[in-house]
């Protein structure tokens, strides 16, 4: 079966109502190890590339944070993946990436290996400035953008950045964090969006991971919100202190997106506490697979369907799924409240 009798077979899972919207966020493994190599390969209908364009149009999500998206000062590669998005019969024309953290050189020897310029020196781990950077593509029009992602670690009230760490020139923000104001039908919706950085790799990391998370605690918006992307904290198994997303979890609604397939608990997920249902990421040794990515609606928000993408491999998509990322797509289908 091909691929576009797949996405009709999802299309019976598309928002029950036409009041319904549809968020997802996902990695698609659109970075790559060079400046202008992903629109290379997008131009070029690279097959990663393609099967990642396959599984949102099947999606079909009304807007979808991409994490793990290579940015370029003139938004070329963004550009011409929305063009793909359109050609799979899915158009996305409204976009977002200002440029992130990774690869942001900051001056500084960060790891103190007695260098400049490496990829750990950069304001966010990267080898090229905007290295696996973030995207927002939207069918709804995108009203404003406010960007945290200058703001110093030291800045972060009740932070928990390392004396040794440098607190002039260091940002909070491994990535970005974004407040992205949607217009709908019943006014604004934001989606404050973000990609931490893994707990591991750099002592200070599990600090700052936790950290990136608590940041919107004190950023909520007076309006309906969305607490999404690539969170990297899975409450129960892995590594690093769950305890600001755990925070998160108190002021919204968690629809906990399952997938329809989960691989056998055995190897490094013998020992794993949480539901495998909830995985977003695929790791065959350890820490296994993980909760890392998370829509989280605001309690103005009604929630009305929500999943992980993760087919089994007798579904006509597994293969396009498979193909592009060993990240999972998330979707929830939510309504916005009447005024």
């Amino acid at each position: 079966m091909g691929l576009r009798i797949a996405a009709i077979l999802l299309a019976l899972a598309l928002p029950a109502s036409a009041e319904d919207l549809r968020l997802a966020t996902w990695n698609p493994g659109l970075s790559r190890d060079g400046p202008g190599l992903l629109l290379r390969d997008i131009m070029a209908r690279d097959p990663q590339v393609l099967a990642a364009a396959q599984v949102i149009a099947a999606t079909a999500p009304d807007a979808i944070l991409l994490t793990g998206f290579d940015w370029d000062l003139e938004g070329r590669a963004l550009t011409a993946f929305s063009a793909l998005l359109a050609e799979q019969g899915h158009p996305m024309p409204y976009t977002h990436a200002s440029q992130p953290n990774t690869g942001m050189d900051s001056g500084a020897d960060l790891d103190g290996d007695g260098r400049l310029g490496g990829p750990r020196d950069a304001q966010g781990y990267g080898s090229f400035t905007g290295q696996s950077g973030m995207a927002i593509l939207s069918r709804l029009p995108i009203a404003s953008v406010t960007d945290y992602s200058a703001m110093l670690w030291r800045d972060l009230r009740g932070h928990r950045m390392p004396d040794s760490a440098h607190a002039d020139l260091l940002r909070l923000s491994s990535t970005a964090h974004w407040d992205v104001a949607l217009t709908t039908f019943r006014g604004p919706l934001h989606l404050l969006a973000f990609a931490a950085t893994p707990p591991a790799f750099e002592t200070r990391n599990v600090a700052r991971n936790h950290d990136e998370a608590a940041f919107w605690l004190q950023h909520l918006p007076d309006a309906p919100f969305v607490i999404m992307g690539n969170v990297n904290m899975d409450p129960l198994d892995g590594e690093g202190d769950p305890a600001a997303l755990d925070a998160l979890m108190t002021v919204v609604q968690d629809p906990q997106p399952r997938g329809a397939w989960q691989p056998p608990q055995t190897g490094p997920n013998r020992n794993h506490r949480g539901d495998p249902a909830l995985d977003t990421a695929e790791y065959p040794r350890a820490p296994g697979n993980l909760r890392l990515d998370y829509i989280l609606p605001s309690h103005a928000l009604i929630v009305t369907g929500s999943a992980v993408l993760w087919p089994s491999a007798d579904d006509p998509l597994a293969d396009a799924v498979a193909r592009a990322s060993h990240r999972k797509l998330v979707y929830t289908d939510l309504r916005m409240p009447e005024k």
